[in-house]
Parts: C-alpha cells; sequence; structure tokens
C-alpha cells in the first residue's frame, strides 16, 4: 500500500490532524460493499446503512463525523482516485449521505450523496455537481503508483454541465487527473483569464465559455473496450439487405478492433451512386461501435472556418462545427460521419476544408481556433460518403479505407421493396399487412416508377404512394382491403 501523508505541510501533534488510511488502486468503474469507494472503521461500533454527516479532515483527523447518530469514525482505506475529492469536501464542511455496509474489515461506503437541504450552502452553483465529480471519476483509470507528482497525486470525477468559474475550479481540484495534461494546464490558464481584472469582459467572457465547452467533455482513454460479432451480424443483417461484401468488409474492420482494442487508423469511404444506402451502413456501423455520431454535410461547408471556428478576437466569435460535435456529445469518442466527401475539396472562402478534415484524420489532434487548444482525437473514428471516388483529393483518400458499394439488381429491389420498404410503411402508418398487399406482377409497376433512377429512394417513395392511396380507399371509400395489380398500381404511381 502507498501512504498518504497528511494534508497540512508542517505537522503538529497537538493541532494537525493524523492520518489514518492507505490508499489502494483501482479501475473498477462502479462501487458496491465488495468494492468501495472507502471504509471506515466499525471496531467500536456499527454504522447505519444511511449515514448523514461531514469529512472532518483535515481540520481533525482523516474521519467522517457523524450528524444523525453519535460518534466518528477513522477512515482506513481509500480508492486512490477519490482522496482529492474527500479532501475537497472536508475543507469545504459540505454535507453529505454516506450509503454502506458494515463488513469484517469495517464499513464499506459504495454511495456519496451530497446534503441540499437544512440550511447547507453548496460551493458549486449546479445541482449535481458531486454526483458529476464522482460518475468522472469512476469513468477514470487508477492513478499509478509513484508516477505522479505529490501536489497532483489526488487530482482526479447525474447529468449537469459544468458552466460557473466556481464549478470549474472546483471540479479542477476534485478532478483534475481525468483531463489529459495538455488540457489540465490549458484549463488553468483560462481560468486565470476568466478571473482576471487585468482583461477585458469580453475576454472574460470567452475564456468562460471555452472553459464550461472543455470541462463538460470526457476525455477518454484510447482503449476499446470489444464488440459482439453476433450483435454487431445482427444489426448489419437487420438493416442492409444484401451487400454481403461490404458487410464482411465491416465485420473485418470490427474483429481488427477487438483484436487490438483500438480504432482502425483508417476510416471508412462508402462510394456508390445515390441512394444505394451508404447513410444507412454509417448509421448501422455507429450503432455496432457504440458510439455517438455527428453528421457533417460536405456540401454546405465552404470555408475552413465553419470546421475551425473563428478567433477569439472577434466579438461573435465561436468555437467550429468540429468542436461543436465534441461538446454535443460530451465525449472524445464519436464517429464522424462525412456526406460527400467529394465535394471537400471545393472551398468558396479563403482556403480549402479538405485541408481541415486532413488535420482531423491523422490523429495527431485537432486545434480550433477559438478553443485554442490541442484536442486529441484518438477515439475519433470517420465514416465519409461519396458518389465519385476520382473527385477526391489523393491525400484525402490516403486517409480510408475504401469500400465500392454497387447498385441493386432489378430482382434485389424486389426482395427490398416487399420485405422492407413495403412492410415498414404500413407499420409506420398503422396499417395491417392483410389490408394492403402488393402482388408480384404490381411490383412490376414498381420497377417502371423506379426506372432509370439508382439506389432505394424511389422505391421507398412507391411504397408511401400505394400505401396512402390504400388507407384512403379504407377509410374514406369503404373499401375493406385494397389489393394491387400491374394495372391499378400504374395507375396509382402514374
Amino acid at each position: 500500500m502507498h501512504q498518504v501523508f497528511d494534508f497540512n505541510a508542517m505537522p503538529d501533534p497537538e493541532r494537525d490532524p493524523v492520518c489514518t488510511y492507505t490508499v489502494f488502486y483501482s479501475d473498477e468503474r462502479s462501487a458496491d460493499a465488495s468494492r468501495p469507494i472507502l471504509v471506515l472503521d466499525n471496531r467500536e461500533r456499527e454504522w447505519k446503512h444511511h449515514s448523514g454527516g461531514t469529512f472532518t479532515n483535515p481540520v481533525k483527523r482523516t474521519s467522517f463525523e457523524f450528524t444523525d447518530q453519535e460518534g466518528q469514525a477513522d477512515i482506513l482505506r481509500i480508492d486512490a482516485r477519490f482522496t482529492s475529492l474527500l479532501k475537497w469536501l472536508g475543507e469545504n464542511h459540505i454535507p453529505v449521505r454516506l450509503s454502506g455496509q458494515n463488513t469484517p474489515e469495517g464499513y464499506a461506503v459504495y454511495r456519496i450523496r451530497e446534503v441540499a437541504y437544512g440550511g447547507a450552502s453548496k460551493l458549486s452553483a449546479e445541482d449535481g455537481f458531486l454526483q458529476f465529480m464522482i460518475g468522472r471519476l469512476f469513468a477514470s483509470d487508477a492513478p499509478k503508483e509513484d508516477t505522479v507528482p505529490e501536489e497532483e497525486k489526488e487530482e482526479t470525477g447525474d447529468d449537469m454541465r459544468l458552466t460557473s468559474l466556481q464549478s470549474i475550479t472546483d471540479f479542477l481540484g476534485c478532478a483534475g487527473r481525468t483531463l489529459p495534461d495538455n488540457i489540465r494546464l490549458w484549463a488553468r490558464r483560462n481560468l486565470a483569464v476568466a478571473n482576471s481584472s487585468e482583461v477585458t469582459p469580453e475576454e472574460r467572457r470567452h475564456a468562460q465559455r471555452a472553459l464550461s465547452m472543455m470541462m463538460n467533455i470526457q476525455w477518454k482513454a484510447d482503449y476499446f473496450p470489444s464488440i459482439d460479432m453476433a450483435e454487431a451480424k445482427r444489426i448489419l443483417d437487420s438493416q442492409l439487405f444484401g451487400l454481403t461484401k461490404v458487410k464482411q468488409r465491416i465485420m473485418e474492420t470490427i474483429v481488427q478492433i477487438n483484436r487490438t482494442h483500438t480504432l482502425p487508423a483508417y476510416g471508412l469511404l462508402l462510394v456508390g451512386p445515390a441512394g444505394v444506402g451508404k447513410s444507412q451502413i454509417a448509421y448501422a456501423v455507429a450503432q455496432i461501435l457504440r458510439l455517438p455520431w455527428t453528421v457533417m454535410d460536405m456540401s454546405s461547408i465552404n470555408d475552413p472556418e465553419q470546421l475551425t471556428g473563428s478567433s477569439r478576437i472577434y466579438a461573435n466569435a465561436k468555437p467550429g462545427l468540429i468542436m461543436e460535435a465534441f461538446s454535443a456529445a460530451g465525449q472524445s469518442s464519436l464517429v464522424f460521419i462525412i456526406n460527400e466527401l467529394d465535394k471537400a475539396a471545393v472551398g468558396k472562402g479563403s482556403g480549402n476544408p479538405a485541408d481541415v478534415l486532413l488535420t482531423l484524420l491523422d490523429n495527431l489532434g485537432f486545434t480550433d481556433n477559438y478553443i485554442e487548444c490541442n484536442i486529441p482525437t484518438g477515439g475519433v473514428y470517420p465514416i465519409a460518403t461519396a458518389n465519385f471516388k476520382d473527385q477526391i483529393s489523393t491525400p484525402l483518400l490516403s486517409r480510408f479505407a475504401v469500400i465500392e458499394i454497387p447498385d441493386y439488381t432489378e430482382e434485389e429491389k424486389k426482395i427490398i421493396f416487399k420485405q422492407f420498404s413495403f412492410p415498414a410503411v404500413l407499420k409506420r402508418i398503422g396499417m395491417r399487412e392483410e389490408e394492403c398487399v402488393v402482388t408480384d406482377e404490381a411490383l412490376e409497376a414498381v420497377l417502371d416508377y423506379c426506372r432509370g433512377t439508382t439506389g432505394i429512394r424511389e422505391l421507398e417513395q412507391a411504397a408511401e404512394h400505394l400505401a396512402a392511396n390504400a388507407l384512403y380507399r379504407i377509410e374514406v371509400e369503404g373499401a375493406g382491403r385494397v389489393v394491387y395489380d400491374r394495372k391499378t398500381a400504374s395507375a396509382v404511381l402514374g
């Protein structure tokens, strides 16, 4: 065990607290009685399952003083990730409620909640701040023994957002170790600016806005957990018809992730005619990876500043779309779905948006002009779509593993219509399958309607037309059941 020393710099036996505990190192993502956050001494008496009180270190001993029952208990053991949090709670006399269980080793505490009633004052402006920090701490890895400077060794944190300077300050003190080193240093510099009286109000406002955005992102490690292969196959089969080679390439990527526990160095580029389901494939992969995703349509981005943000020297400065995506996801691991990559090289402003994408795809970090900090991109997985591969620049193309998606044959379109498109429309508008029947002959009329087009969008439109017409005839004209042959289907589809 690694002994944690007294919080005060100059020990005095008559005045200073006595350190009673040791720390242990854990990577557990939650706590229970067998995997506690801390253990209190219960040799003289057992403590209630729910116990209220305050941590008294460093004012008295390193202990917990109960308010709903007589006595106090020395702290025996603490998860190393939580030492700074307990110090903060003790220094500021924050009333808390413990949940724990008496065991032979002591009173094992597995939950700590802030008491918000009884006139207790909170240092942080937002409700749920303590739970926010505890959630961050459980999501972080255990600090390594003897590799962290002593003054930083104790820094490590329900849905809420850090917005006030007080809550950001408290978070950095209690959970700063959950941040990458460069972001922690960046945060301290920006916090100094936000609190300074020597800069303009505009500079303080920008610094606080940037801090709030960065502190509310959970910066995850590059380690990627294993993916259930059977579940991945089920998702692909349920959402994509045919496309055997495409599914095989995706499954190969998943096998690679499971072997290395990291995302591949190259993203996926899905190339094919319009309407073949490229975006649907991208969403399916994001679902398999169990990551949030964001969509960037390159046809609507004509200036690199839309991606990189604008400098804080401007009054109306703001972050770019990439940084906004991290903020919306609330974490650094996410899927970027980049639509129409073949239009990324057409810049109409000062610069080329494709050049910005290169920095994002290189996994060396991305810098937003507004945030002014290098953002780790190791957890970003890009999936791009394009109609024409030859219109993508060579440097950009080299960052992707290319998957060609062919158009569907007429027989495949018939199966997709009968087994996927039409049943989905009927279900959505509340019709039973027996109320509206499309015969094999009617399918020829559907194919006539789609002839000369690529993909399956026209199939879906045909399904909408036929189902809507059938519903009208049933509800308004009193038809009990509608059966389409080629002639009646052609009449509806025009």
